[in-house]
Formats: C-alpha cells, structure tokens, sequence
C-alpha cells in the first residue's frame, strides 16, 4: 500500500494501543506506587518465602495460557500483577532473609528505576545518553573513592558480579597474554593460566569458559584453617607452571568469599603480582564495600593496590538489582579490552562511550539508583549501616556458640555460620558416623527453617562439615530479629531431629 492511501496516512496524530494520556498514567502511577508503599510497610509481618512448589506458583500464574490475541485494561493488568509478585515472591527485602548476599533494595532506587526507565536512556554512547553516562561517570568515581580505590580509574556498570569479574578478566587477558589475543586467539601462544582459592566464586569458571582459555586453564589454591588462600601453595604451583611452559597471567583474591565472607591475604596477593608482573584482580563484589569500616579485615586495605576490582552495590550498598560495576587502575586496559570502531559508528571520543568499555552496547540505566541512593545516606551513614551489619553477624556467632544445641562455626565481614547439634550428639561430634548424621540432618532443617516463613538462609560446607549459612546485607534487620535466631534453629532443629529419627 502506498503512504498516500495506508490508513495511518489520513491520521494526523497517532495514537497506539500501548500509549497513555497524562491523566492516565498519573492515575496508574498513583494506585501502582500506593501498593507498593503498602507492600514495604507490610514486609515485616509477611512470610520471608511462601515455600510454595513450582506447580503451585505455576497455577498461580495461570503458566499454561496462550499468548491473548486481544488486549487488557491496564489497571487490572497492574494490580493483579502486584498481587502476583507481592505473593509468591522470595521476598530478599524482608528482615528475616539472610540466604544469599542480596540485599534489601533501597526505596529510592525502587522510584530510580521508574525514573530510569521514564527517559529511557541507552547509555552506550555519549550522544544517546549525554547526562546519563555524565552520571554513571561520577558513580563510578564515588564507588571507587568508598573503597579507597583510585578515583581516576576506568570503570562501568554491568548486570552483577558475573559480568564485572569477566570484564576485569577480558582486561587481564588482554594486558598480559604478551600478543594480539584479541586478533589472533589464545591459541596463538603458551596456555594462558589463572590463579584463584578454592573458594572462589563460579564466575571465574564462566570467563575461563567464555575466553577461550578452558577451566583447565585456573589453578585451583588450597585455603588455610580461615578459608583464605595459602600463599606457599600458590608460590609452588606458579614455579611449576613456568617450568611446564605455561603462561600465568592472573591472580584472583577474594575480598570476602560467598560460602563464608573469608578475606584472602591480599597484600601478600597483591606484592606477589608485582614481584612477577601478573595482574592482580580482587573479586569484592559482596565484601569490598566494607573497606572503609573501622570493623573491616587489614587485609582488607590490599585491594587498593589490585589492578581491578569487581563490586556489586546490589549486594552491600542495597541498590536494586541489576548493578554490579568492574573498575580497572588503567582506564585504558579495558578499551584495549573491548575497543571497536566499524565505520557506522559516529560517536565523538572525546566523551564517554560506554560501548568502548565494555561487551555491552545498548545498555541500561543502571547508575541512577546508585548515584541517587549515595546521595540521600551519604558515605557515612553507609559506612554505619553496613557496620551494622557486620556487628549483627558477629552478635549471632556469639549467641550460637553460647546455645547448647547449636554450634558456631566462623564469622567474617556479615556471614556467619553455624550448625544445629542434638544435645546427645554432643559427646560424639567429631566421629564419621554423626559427622555423617549432623550433615543430613542439618540439610532438612534447612528445609525447616525456609518453609516456616520466619527465616532464610543458605548452606555451606566447612571442612567437609555441612552448615546454616547466615548473611546479613540488610538495613531493615535489627538485633531482635538476630536474637530470634537461635531460638528459631534450635526449635526446628528438634523437628527435624525427630523426623529422622522415625524413619
């Protein structure tokens, strides 16, 4: 059909099926934000998870309709679906979540992200997105100044720590293989290998994936009692890595480990990397925000000296998920990195192009929740909170090694881990046989505390020995709910004790 004769031709102003007046958005704003202002202020007193079976959440959904070929009110589409998420959701912001180191998200990052989305700005290229990256910009100068990390290094945000960690690895790759990677592929020079605890996070597997290096490229270091890398370890395995023919290129330190927030010797890491010109990578997407506390690890100061940094403020600074953020010494190792200029790209690099920094080219808004949230707490009032949370941590380990049926077993930074023991059992902790009994039971009980709605948390093996792992990144716990705990375990802990015993 000719533009003279289509219908949409006659039409002077359009108006699409998704399209809303002012009045009309105003409205459903208003309702949407009413709820959802209802939902914070009902968090305390819902279940931390519904613990309900996928078929359940499914059929709560109504997962098996077809695609509607007809359209909705959108009012209707908006409460119902409030209802859905408010309901069976696992609910992170509650006090009593303690699972894994998600945080509660800050409120005003929740209106960030309507703001955010309202603009919609790509913020790939300075031209699309000019007061946008001029704002991810500053963010990631603040970010690094909390950590006490240099303010003149290069830097983005990107989904989580997943994709921050693997951003420094790109970099490192790039930096250190000693030829063209980029252009002419890993295979053409001595096997690229990387050095990391056994206790580090599954990202590091991802990106020896992803880059072509292979997991057998990463040299797994043992840890010592503290669960932070042994250093002798790590000397021995890079001499005979040299005398194989390969070709170390990083080492990763972990500035607070997942199972148990542990803090590797990172200065020691860091004098190591300069010593044999290695790039030093800190993984502190949950414990590196702590290094401005007076309560933090010495150790934890070494990571000002990494060549990059991966951070998560949607753990320890509550920012709404996604935003994890990569920071690199040098800002021009990542555009090494990630650099590419077709002839269809017409950006001015005189500014910021994110698209230079990164994989991403279209990207998201991510910074404002950050930048704003910043703004409104300010740097000490987050120091104090996340001081705070550390302090409840370690008030649970002091309050688990005092109770007669539980066992604590560390603290570091805001985790704690800790385990239920019957008290018959207590005379025999340490044979294989309740060894073996204390971990299937405290696995169940796992399972206890997460259908009770009153708590949740996670698991983590210690020497072998299964625990309730305890992480607290959450500004809306307070000490009565750390002290409900204890009480909480040992409860359900009997439950479980006795279930096992009738089968």
């Amino acid at each position: 059909m000719s533009l003279s004769t289509s219908p949409a031709a006659k039409v002077k102003f359009r108006t699409a099926p998704l399209e809303m007046t002012e009045e009309q958005f105003r409205s459903l704003g208003h309702d949407l934000v009413d709820r959802i202002a209802s939902f914070l202020g009902s968090i305390r007193g819902r279940a931390v998870t519904p613990a309900e079976s996928a078929d359940e959440v499914r059929a709560a959904l109504d997962a098996a309709r077809t695609l509607p070929e007809q359209g909705s009110e959108a009012g209707a589409l908006l409460q119902n679906t409030a209802d859905l998420l408010f309901d069976h959701s696992l609910l992170n912001g509650h006090p009593g979540f303690y699972g894994y180191i998600s945080s509660s998200a800050a409120p005003i990052g929740t209106l960030a992200e309507l703001l955010a989305a309202a603009v919609n700005a790509n913020v790939g290229a300075w031209k699309l997105s000019p007061m946008a990256t001029e704002i991810e910009v500053q963010t990631i100068r603040w970010l690094a100044q909390f950590i006490g990390y240099p303010a003149d290094c290069g830097g983005l945000l990107v989904s989580g720590g997943n994709m921050a960690n693997l951003t420094c690895f790109l970099a490192a790759r790039a930096a250190k293989a000693g030829w063209d990677v980029r252009k002419q592929g890993v295979a053409s020079g001595p096997p690229l290998v990387a050095y990391a605890s056994t206790e580090t996070h599954t990202w590091i597997q991802k990106a020896a994936d992803l880059t072509g290096l292979g997991t057998e490229s990463i040299r797994w270091i043992g840890v010592d009692k503290q669960q932070r890398m042994d250093l002798s370890a790590l000397e021995a395995q890079y001499k005979r890595d040299l005398e194989e023919g390969h070709r170390p290129f990083l080492v990763v330190g972990s500035a607070g480990t997942v199972s148990t927030g542990a803090v590797d010797p990172l200065p020691d890491l860091a004098a190591f990397c300069q010593e044999r010109k290695l790039w030093f990578h800190v993984d502190g997407a949950y414990g590196a925000f702590a290094a401005g506390i007076k309560e933090a690890p010495a150790d934890l100061m070494g990571l000002t000296a990494a060549d990059s940094v991966a951070v998560d403020p949607h753990k320890w600074l509550y920012a709404p998920l996604e935003a994890g953020c990569a920071l690199v010494r040098d800002p021009a190792a990542l555009r090494n990195a990630f650099s590419y200029h077709p002839p269809y790209y017409s950006f001015d690099v005189e500014a910021t192009n994110y698209y230079d920094l990164g994989p991403q080219n279209s990207r998201g808004f991510r910074a404002l929740k950050i930048w704003l949230a910043l703004q409104q707490a300010g740097a000490s009032a987050y120091r104090e909170m996340i001081g705070e949370d550390v302090a409840l941590a370690r008030h649970l380990y002091e309050l688990a090694a005092e109770h007669p049926e539980l066992e604590a077993f560390t603290h570091n930074l805001s985790i704690t881990t800790l385990r239920y023991v019957p008290s018959e059992l207590r005379a025999s902790v340490g044979s294989e046989q309740t060894e073996a009994y204390l971990n299937r039971l405290n696995q169940l009980l796992l399972t206890y505390i997460e259908n009770s709605g009153e708590a949740f948390c996670s698991t983590a093996l210690i020497e072998g020995k299964s625990a309730l792992r305890f992480c607290i990144v959450n500004f809306r716990t307070s000490t009565g709910d750390i002290e409900a705990v204890p009480p909480l375990v040992a409860r359900l802990g009997r439950q479980a004790h006795a279930e096992l015993n009738r089968q």
